[in-house]
């Protein structure tokens, strides 16, 4: 992730899709899911507004659905 005035740019070199994260917010979240069990948990603590929190939602989708992030695995 290279930050931007706007937000972030993120480069996947395997794939060499390019995303621009158009928020500082986003770029928060996007830094904070490994320390939270969930997106939804990780929204939260980064304090989302409760009617923001579909699009924060939808834009980690399409970061996921383009290998820019991955899920981990949870301990069981």
């Amino acid at each position: 992730m290279r930050p931007e005035p706007f937000g972030a740019l993120v480069y996947h070199f395997g794939n060499r899709k390019l995303s621009f994260l158009k928020s500082k917010l986003l770029v928060s979240v996007v830094e904070a899911l490994e320390h939270h069990e969930s997106v939804h948990a990780t929204l939260a603590a980064c304090a989302v507004p409760e009617a923001q929190r579909p699009a924060y939602v939808k834009a980690l989708a399409d970061l996921s659905r383009s290998q820019m992030i991955e899920p981990r695995e949870l301990p069981a």
